[in-house]
């Protein structure tokens, strides 16, 4: 059994409590240092099986968010090389700790580049509506701030958890102007804003964006008024197993994020159906801001130039 503190971090991710493909990818590693670092084995057999469950529990939080397992991949990779060659507890344990480090640190670092990138290809775009709540989108914001731009956020609010309130409330703390509006106002408000920027839990191979529900919405009122759509994602939400968005699978959560245990009870004969995440086909996407560049359409193909470049590999 993993230690208290492990499944206390893999509750809060499943709860939501840590939310963001980002924050839960640094919210495991960190996990996964403290779990090895209480770690007490008997041997570098006992200590590599104990990792390995502890990283399967993390796992098993979010199936959505590719980041948790790239994040995950990124540790354990080297770390079962390492097992397999026979080193000690103290090696494996370092492992851990220095990938797990390392991973965190490489994270922030591409947030903050694509707040860089991101602020240069917005341009003179000043009204921009945004969902959810992503820290590369708020980067975004801040670094196009830092700049002197007066801007404009319209914010959805995101049901049903209310993740856009977060956003608002950051970008206003930036000093950024804020609308804050309901998700079914997205075409109503369309016509006011220069360009949409979300970010994304995952994305495909051929450039499809699985983000919070609502965003393929938000996408078709763009492209239906003529508003380019960015997306803001870090390389390691990049789904290397997924060559469509349609392979990536989709969370379903509980119903009483969206009513009542008493609507529940009252009322047996509905069914509630709360999908976390939607799919944007690449066909709305204008660019893609990751940390290695920016990616334009089409995006099977600069999606797998960069995958290439960082060394990834495809499977």
């Amino acid at each position: 059994m993993p230690s208290r503190l492990l499944l206390s971090t893999a509750k809060k991710i499943r709860e939501m409590r840590i939310r963001g493909a980002s924050k839960i990818a640094r919210a495991a590693a960190e996990a996964m240092v403290e779990e090895a670092c209480s770690i007490k084995a008997a041997s570098p057999t006992e200590f590599a099986e104990r990792m390995r469950i502890a990283a399967g529990y993390l796992l098993k939080t979010r199936p959505t968010a590719v980041s948790l397992p790239n994040a995950l991949e990124y540790i354990m990779v080297p770390f079962e090389k390492a097992a397999a060659q026979g080193l000690g507890i103290g090696e494996l344990r370092t492992i851990v700790q220095s990938r797990a480090r390392e991973f965190i640190e490489n994270s922030l670092k591409a947030t903050k580049m694509i707040g860089k990138l991101g602020a240069e290809l917005l341009g003179e775009r000043r009204v921009i509506m945004t969902h959810c709540h992503s820290m590369a989108v708020v980067s975004i914001f801040a670094e196009a701030s830092r700049r002197g731009r007066v801007m404009l956020a319209y914010v959805k609010e995101t049901r049903p958890r209310y993740q856009g309130r977060i956003t608002a409330r950051q970008l206003s703390e930036l000093g950024v102007k804020v609308h804050l509006i309901v998700d079914s106002a997205a075409l109503y408000y369309m016509d006011r804003v220069d360009a949409v920027l979300v970010g994304a839990d995952a994305i495909a191979l051929d450039g499809s964006v699985v983000n919070k529900i609502g965003t393929c919405f938000t996408a078709m009122a763009a492209v239906k008024t003529g508003k380019p759509v960015f997306v803001a994602a870090e390389t390691y939400k990049i789904a290397l197993k997924a060559k469509t968005g349609s392979s990536i699978p989709i969370e379903m959560r509980s119903p009483l994020e969206v009513v009542s245990n008493n609507f529940v009870r009252k009322y047996r004969g509905i069914e509630i159906l709360n999908p976390s995440f939607d799919i944007t086909e690449p066909a709305m996407i204008t660019n893609i801001v990751t940390e290695a560049g920016i990616l334009s359409p089409p995006f099977s193909h600069s999606i797998r130039k960069v995958v290439s470049e960082l060394g990834y590999r495809i499977e």
